[in-house]
């Protein structure tokens, strides 16, 4: 072949087997993943114009890419901020449910309590004027340490309960008994005679009954929220391991490494990872299930029996009721003390001059049983307990559905009905692999997450150890025990409603036990007989006026 046309023949041949080349550059541009890229807040100078060898990737596969090592280390963690932000939204519902509803119950029991309070100081003022204001510190202390049970302090609410009736006893027996001075010892010897003597019948025993339990209820419940509260806020800030990282990264990104920056991961490859990387959360599902068991069996206590409202509502009503059972048997219990006691001593003159219902003034509004008023925010027990019951069936299972709720999500995968045009960790086709079960034992085979089953994360194992008291403490309250305070009488096995007898165990009759009476000096007993004689007068007249005063209660009841 001549020279000259050897010279023309080979540039141009040259030229024609460059063309291909140029063609297969131009269909491996990056410009669609430099356009998805920027839109994530990246500089573009991390990004070629085209496709490179990609050797240097170590998490995407070393093939045609137009990831660099900066863009891959970028986009790793721009994978695992996602995620986490995914697993906190995913998860917003149930610790929305119980921030709101803890604080809606604190708030209604805290003013129920206030409430109560304030309606049975105004009634006792109206009722009963000047004794009363001179011993309210009784009332004020009941109802101290009601707010202090309930807000968590050490309180057996038996004993306190029984404290207040004895120390109501030693107040009342000097108020219908002027005409003796009682010392410290002698009050004391009263207030022993408390449970034998039954001075204000049965009320006592009944609202013990109510109150107790409606009060562990109530706590327990409020308990219970707290923990739901704090467990779900630290679950659901998840910590993802080095191969979660990885496996989320080769998920979410590695398709921009590929060049193919709109195709989202396949549905079943994202419940693999997924399950892999929140394996642990699924393990606190069980115990979670039986913790919303527990609180929803305790909110049905607080619906019927254990209902706190319709105790602590009507209590102004009912210590009155206990006061005027003591009034109708002032005569009876005095005797019976005075056997047990012994024989007091008299009064100053002045003072056993003074007469006991001052300004008693029998008017006060009765309790009706079918209001059902409104406190905190305007609700009602009953409507805060139907609504949490809602809210909190719908939170059953949520650890474990974790994969499959984000994984539903448009934002993160092509769905379910776009299983060929999807991308399974290599390639844009369909995914192969079976999907893992739940659980932490479970993902040994993963195929998307190496996951070490013989480390469980400690982090989680806390909270499940925390559910599992929490369960256990309101499966006590639905019992009408405390964990702390357990009930061993009789009364503690009866129905909370105060009516009637208490599975069968009723009240014995009276027995009366003597103790050693206090030495009485014989030189004083003439003194001590007249005395006696005033008495019967003073118990004849203030007989008279509790007749009366009970038939205007009657009448205005």
């Amino acid at each position: 072949m001549p020279s000259w046309i050897r010279a023309v023949i080979l540039p141009l041949s040259g030229l024609l087997l460059s063309l291909p080349a140029a063609a297969d550059v131009k269909a491996r541009s990056c410009n669609e993943v430099r356009q998805a890229y920027g839109a994530k807040g990246f500089s573009l100078t991390d990004i070629p114009y085209q496709e490179i060898a990609g050797e240097h990737l170590r998490i995407c596969p070393q093939e045609y890419t137009c990831c660099t090592t900066e863009m891959e280390d970028k986009l790793s963690q721009q994978s695992k901020l996602e995620f986490e932000n995914l697993v906190e939204e995913t998860s917003h519902f149930v610790r929305t449910t119980f921030v709101s509803r803890h604080k809606k119950f604190d708030e209604f029991f805290r003013e129920l309590l206030e409430n109560a309070e304030k309606s049975l100081n105004d009634m006792f003022v109206r009722t009963y004027g000047m004794l009363y204001m001179q011993n309210s510190e009784v009332f004020q202390d009941l109802f101290t340490e009601l707010k202090r049970y309930y807000t968590g302090g050490n309180v057996n609410l038996e004993e306190m309960l029984n404290d207040f009736w004895a120390r109501l006893l030693e107040r009342m027996f000097q108020l219908i008994n002027p005409q003796y001075h009682f010392s410290e010892d002698y009050l004391e010897c009263v207030s022993k005679y408390t449970d034998q003597l039954k001075p204000f019948g049965d009320v006592p025993r009944k609202l013990k009954i109510q109150v107790t339990r409606a009060f562990i209820a109530a706590r327990t419940f409020v308990q219970g929220l707290t923990v739901g509260r704090e467990v779900a806020n630290r679950v659901s800030k998840v910590s993802p391991t080095p191969g979660c990282i990885r496996a989320l990264m080769k998920m979410l990104y590695c398709p921009y490494c590929r060049g193919l920056p709109t195709v989202r991961p396949c549905n079943n490859y994202c419940l693999n990872v997924m399950k892999g990387c929140l394996a642990n959360q699924a393990d606190l599902d069980t115990e979670w299930n039986l913790f919303i068991d527990a609180m929803l069996l305790v909110a049905e206590r607080l619906e019927g029996p254990f209902n706190i409202e319709s105790v602590m509502d009507p209590i102004d009503v009912k210590i009155s009721e206990a006061i005027m059972n003591m009034q109708e048997n002032s005569m009876q219990v005095s005797a019976k003390v005075f056997q047990g006691c012994g024989q007091p001593k008299p009064a100053p003159a002045l003072r056993s001059a003074r007469s006991a219902p001052e300004n008693f003034n029998p008017r006060f509004r009765p309790y009706n049983p079918e209001e059902r008023p409104t406190t905190a925010a305007g609700t009602s027990l009953d409507r805060l307990v139907t609504d949490i019951k809602e809210k909190l069936k719908l939170s059953k299972k949520v650890w474990s559905t974790l994969p499959y709720t984000i994984c539903k999500d448009e934002r993160v995968t092509a769905g379910t009905s776009n299983e060929e045009e999807c991308w399974n960790g290599h390639s844009k086709a369909r995914y192969l692999p079976e999907i893992m079960n739940d659980g932490l034992t479970n993902q040994i085979n993963n195929p998307e997450v190496e996951v070490d089953i013989t480390r469980p994360d400690t982090f989680i194992r806390q909270q499940i150890m925390a559910l599992r008291v929490m369960t256990n403490k309101l499966k006590n309250a639905y019992n009408g025990n405390d964990v702390n305070f357990q009930d061993t009488s009789d009364e503690s096995s009866g129905s909370g409603s105060g009516s009637g007898c208490m599975d069968d165990v009723c009240p014995t009759e009276f027995e009366f036990v003597t103790t050693e009476a206090p030495a009485v000096d014989p030189d004083r007993r003439e003194e001590e007989s007249s005395a006696a004689a005033a008495q019967g007068s003073y118990s004849l007249l203030s007989w008279s006026l509790v007749c009366m005063v009970l038939a205007l209660q009657r009448l205005y009841r």
